[in-house]
């Protein structure tokens, strides 16, 4: 009788995995995408665009579409027999209290905690480390599918205030709103349209924020933004009244950012064109009379004043030194010419942050963290034991601490928080996460490979202990490449489902990131992008070499500027994965510049209006426009969503539409469209959750693996 029911069960698994296998083999009912005339032209070429009206995110005709998109995804998902399971092991995982580093303001600690499977953490404060934890603001309450999100925090310098920015759907649009912590009223009216800032305290009277104007005309969420502006709003007064200080058509097409030093004597400007380079203003708010001065009036390089002692200035900058430095200068003559180091430049990047009068010196080493304490004038005073190889982050606070709490993590390492007393330099656990599984049973190791020019470059490559290397591990490799953004070693709940599977995780820390200072960032830059793409192709090839995978066990994935390297790779190297997770990708690369904010995004892309040679070089590569008749691409799943304004979904629409056309073969090519979500920050847990169990699920039925997890159900 057991023998027959063995016999049974496998039975049953043959059958199930050939009706998956006709499944993927039947051809999907794509919606049909209409096609318009449209025709640029770009120093004499010209450039069919025949899916433009796909970037109108409010006709009916661009929802209609959505919907249909969004059926066949959801169907063909829905039909995948091990989904379930996945999202339920997801659930499980996420399923532990998380707690966040607290930080003290006037009698009370505050910190975020999350039970669990909360959408939005909650933030809780206690009166002193000993007191009791009471709910201070929990944006769960915010809308009951917690897709309004806490979008920003600033609590006046006593603790007394506490104003809050508030992001519905995801949208980069703000709201803010100010209480006394005290009685947890509001304070005046709710601030609108904000957005790209946060609020900079002055004393208890004011702060300042910046925004823009609405679009004129076109989408609220698509419409190109321009002359950013730096406002004063006065406590109790209407928005209106609000004094513009700094920026709109006197200073255009710049991102402006303000904040005050701690003892609030200075404002401190700053303007930025793109994602790197900015102008650096400053203001002695203790003179009534005084003018705003200019430090640097270019945007060559990084600059921000890390600190003030009196009229000594303490500047982080990258001025002659690729990978950062940290220089002093008095606020009577602060140019360039008068700065003297006082952390110098070394080999590896540097981060600066002050703490108890001290100053916390962040290395990356080949994408790890170091931390070193020094005294005020620059004299090394230890180096901060760190409990392992990994990621650190919280060395900041106030000039009169004594201790501060920070976060440390990696791939297999939960993120725990310590206590560290700055005067002895000991630091002691203070929160650990119990987390559903069990470190020892992982290994992280880094290798560093060769790129398609020689350049070596480094790969975190994460897995369960035992694996054999037989070429036939399912593989997801994930990375980013742009805006000088560094991919170190993090922990997270959804990507254990993927390695106690039996997958692997691969991180390459490719150029066009900040893993190696200014200089790694710019070789992947403008006419130089395709070396972003070659590191990437790299990755996976070694991968494929050393058998971990091969090409029909490797997902390759990435979101932003990794969406568009995802793009990129797959329609240059169409065989080198199975599967492919373009996220709110930049695809159009002739277009980027002309909705939301992407005109700041020059400076790594360039410009299809920059020149005929940067025209070129950018159709080039376009993952809209290189989309070719009959290839056979890897199964692709798309994602976006509806209230994305960083990258309007029109990029991932038009790339998808383009894709269903004119692939060949039986992947299936797909777009995911979330509703009531933006460019990823704020998503609750319950979409997060989702959305990765439709990842996960996707790639093991294209491979044709059934993972472990699903067997043990049968």
């Amino acid at each position: 009788m057991k023998h027959l029911f063995s016999i049974i069960c496998l039975m049953s698994l043959i059958i199930s995995c050939t009706k998956e296998e006709k499944a993927k083999e039947e051809s999907l009912p794509y919606p049909e995408t209409a096609k318009v005339d449209t025709v640029d032209v770009y120093f004499g070429t010209e450039v069919p665009d025949p899916y433009r009206w796909l970037e109108d995110d409010r006709s009916e005709q661009t929802a209609q579409w959505v919907k249909a998109q969004n059926d066949v995804t959801f169907s063909y998902l829905n039909d995948i027999p091990f989904k379930d399971k996945v999202k339920q092991r997801l659930e499980e995982l996420f399923n532990y209290e998380r707690l966040y580093a607290p930080n003290k303001h006037g009698e009370y600690y505050y910190f975020y905690k999350n039970d669990g499977l909360q959408n939005q953490s909650v933030l809780y404060r206690k009166k002193g480390m000993d007191g009791e934890p009471e709910v201070f603001i929990d944006p769960n309450t915010f809308k009951e599918d917690g897709t309004i999100s806490l979008a920003g925090t600033s609590f006046s310098k006593d603790g007394s205030l506490f104003g809050y920015l508030i992001s519905e759907g995801g949208s980069d649009w703000r709201k803010g709103i100010v209480i006394n912590t005290e009685t947890k009223e509001q304070v005046g009216d709710t601030l609108r349209d904000i957005k790209f800032s946060g609020l900079a305290w002055k004393g208890n009277e004011g702060f300042y924020y910046s925004s823009y104007d609405k679009p004129k005309s076109g989408s609220v969420l698509s419409g190109k933004t321009q002359h950013h502006k730096l406002y004063y709003h006065k406590l109790g007064t209407p928005q209106s009244e609000d004094k513009m200080i700094f920026g709109g058509e006197e200073q255009p097409r710049r991102y402006i950012g303000s904040y005050l030093t701690e003892d609030e004597r200075f404002l401190v400007i700053t303007a930025a064109q793109s994602t790197s380079g900015n102008e650096l203003y400053i203001k002695d708010l203790s003179d009534p009379e005084s003018k705003i001065v200019t430090i640097i009036d270019n945007f060559d390089n990084d600059h921000y004043v890390l600190a003030n002692e009196g009229p000594r200035l303490l500047i982080h900058t990258n001025l002659g030194a690729p990978n950062n430095r940290l220089v002093e200068t008095d606020i009577s003559n602060p140019a360039p010419v008068s700065w003297k180091d006082v952390i110098p430049e070394t080999e590896n990047v540097l981060s600066t942050s002050t703490a108890g009068g001290k100053i916390f010196a962040d290395y990356m080493v080949d994408a790890k963290t170091e931390v070193k304490q020094y005294d005020m004038s620059g004299k090394l005073e230890r180096n901060v034991e760190l409990p392992g190889i990994g990621t650190a982050w919280g060395f900041g606070g106030k000039k009169d601490e004594s201790e501060l709490y920070y976060t440390f993590t990696s791939f297999t390492y939960p993120s725990t928080i310590f206590k560290y007393d700055i005067a002895t330099g000991k630091s002691t656990l203070y929160e650990q996460p119990k987390v559903d599984f069990n470190p020892d049973d992982y290994e992280t190791k880094q290798v560093f490979y060769e790129s398609k020019d020689g350049t070596k470059v480094p790969m975190f490559i994460v897995y369960k202990k035992g694996i054999e290397l037989n070429g036939k591990n399912p593989t997801y490799l994930y990375s980013y490449g742009g805006f000088n953004v560094s991919l170190q070693p993090s922990f997270s709940t959804s990507r254990i489902v993927w390695l106690e599977n039996g997958g692997i995780y691969a991180q390459p820390n490719i150029r066009g990131g900040g893993e190696y200072g200014e200089k790694w960032h710019k070789a992947g830059t403008k006419m130089q992008k395709q070396n972003v793409f070659d590191d990437f192709i790299a990755a996976g090839e070694y991968l494929i070499k050393n058998k971990y995978t091969s090409n029909d066990y490797l997902a390759i994935a990435g979101g932003s500027n990794g969406g568009l390297l995802v793009g990129a790779t797959m329609t240059q190297r169409p065989d080198l994965a199975k599967v492919a997770f373009p996220a709110v990708g930049v695809m159009d690369m002739l277009r980027y510049n002309k909705f939301t904010a992407g005109a700041g995004w020059a400076s790594d892309y360039g410009t299809a209006e920059d020149s005929k040679e940067m025209f070129e070089y950018l159709h080039g590569y376009s993952p809209v426009h290189n989309v070719k008749e009959g290839v056979e691409y890897p199964a692709t799943m798309v994602t976006t969503a509806d209230h994305d304004d960083r990258v309007v979904p029109a990029h991932s629409f038009k790339f998808i539409a383009n894709l269903q056309q004119k692939h060949e073969g039986d992947n299936p090519v797909l777009i995911r469209i979330e509703t009531d979500a933006g460019h990823g920050a704020g998503t609750p847990i319950s979409k997060t959750i989702e959305q990765q169990a439709d990842i996960y699920s996707f790639a093991w039925y294209n491979m044709g693996v059934i993972p472990p997890l699903a067997k043990s159900a049968q």
